[in-house]
C-alpha cells in the first residue's frame, strides 16, 4: 500500500514543506553562488528515472566552467571550488532537486539518480534500479555513498526496491541527515573529488572492451538527443 498509494503524495507534501522551511536559506545559496561561480548557481543535467525516462535534475553549482586555451573544461578537481566542496560536504548543493519530487520526477527515498552514462553499462538486472522513482537519498547513499564500489552501491539499490516501507524511508532519511550535517562523511571517493563513472570504471577494470565503452557512449549521447 505504501509504495503504491501513499509515498508519492508524502513525497509531494514533504518536499513542498521543504520548500517553504528552507526558502530563505536557498535565496542565500542561490544569491552566494551567483557571486562564487560568476553567474548561473544552478547546475542542470539529464538524468534516467522511473521507468528509464529522461528529466532534468536541478542542483546548485559546485564547479566552475574554467577552460583551457582550446576551449575545453578543466580536470573536474581544479574546477571544482572550495565553496563547492563546503556545499558537497554538507548536501546543501542537493536541495533544488525538492523542485524535482515536487514536479514528480524524483522520491525523497530511492535509489539515487545515475547519469545517462552510467546507465547504459548496467546489466539489465542492474537497471530494475529504474522501475521506482530516483530519489534524494538511498540505501547506498547511508552504506558508503560514492565510497563503495559500483557493484556494491548498486546492489543497495535493488535491495531497497525489493521492500520498500514508510519506517525503512523514515530512518534512511535519518540517517542521512545525521552523516550529512553531523558526520560529514563517504562524501567522495577516496583520493578523488568526483565519483568515476560506470563505463571508465568498468573499462579501466577490465570488465568491457573499449569498443563496448565506446558503443556505450555513443548510445548515451543518441538518448540524451531524443529526450531533448
Amino acid at each position: 500500500m505504501y509504495p503504491r498509494f501513499f509515498k508519492r503524495v508524502i513525497d509531494f507534501f514533504c518536499a513542498l514543506a521543504a520548500i517553504c522551511v528552507l526558502s530563505p536559506l536557498m535565496l542565500v545559496l542561490t544569491v552566494l553562488g551567483a557571486i562564487k561561480m560568476r553567474g548561473n548557481p544552478f547546475f542542470t543535467q539529464p538524468r534516467p528515472g522511473k521507468d528509464e525516462k529522461i528529466f532534468k535534475l536541478v542542483k546548485f553549482r559546485t564547479m566552475t566552467n574554467a577552460r583551457d586555451k582550446d576551449g575545453n573544461l578543466l580536470p573536474d578537481d581544479v574546477r571544482l571550488t572550495r565553496y563547492g566542496k563546503f556545499l558537497r560536504s554538507t548536501s546543501l548543493d542537493e536541495l533544488p532537486e525538492l523542485f524535482n519530487i515536487l514536479k514528480g520526477d524524483m522520491a525523497v527515498i530511492g535509489p539515487r539518480p545515475q547519469l545517462v552514462r552510467d546507465m547504459v553499462f548496467m546489466t539489465p538486472e542492474q537497471r530494475r534500479r529504474h522501475t521506482v522513482r530516483q530519489g534524494l537519498s538511498g540505501l547506498a547513499q547511508i552504506n558508503g555513498r560514492n565510497a563503495v564500489t559500483w557493484e556494491t552501491k548498486i546492489s543497495f539499490d535493488l535491495k531497497y526496491i525489493e521492500k520498500i516501507t514508510f519506517l525503512g524511508d523514515v530512518k534512511i532519511i535519518l540517517t542521512t541527515l545525521y552523516k550529512a550535517f553531523i558526520k560529514r562523511s563517504d562524501i567522495t571517493e577516496e583520493n578523488c573529488d568526483t565519483a568515476t563513472d560506470l563505463g571508465d570504471y568498468l573499462l579501466a577494470s577490465g570488465k568491457i572492451t573499449r569498443e563496448e565503452y565506446d558503443r556505450g557512449q555513443a548510445e548515451a549521447k543518441r538518448l540524451i538527443q531524443e529526450a531533448g
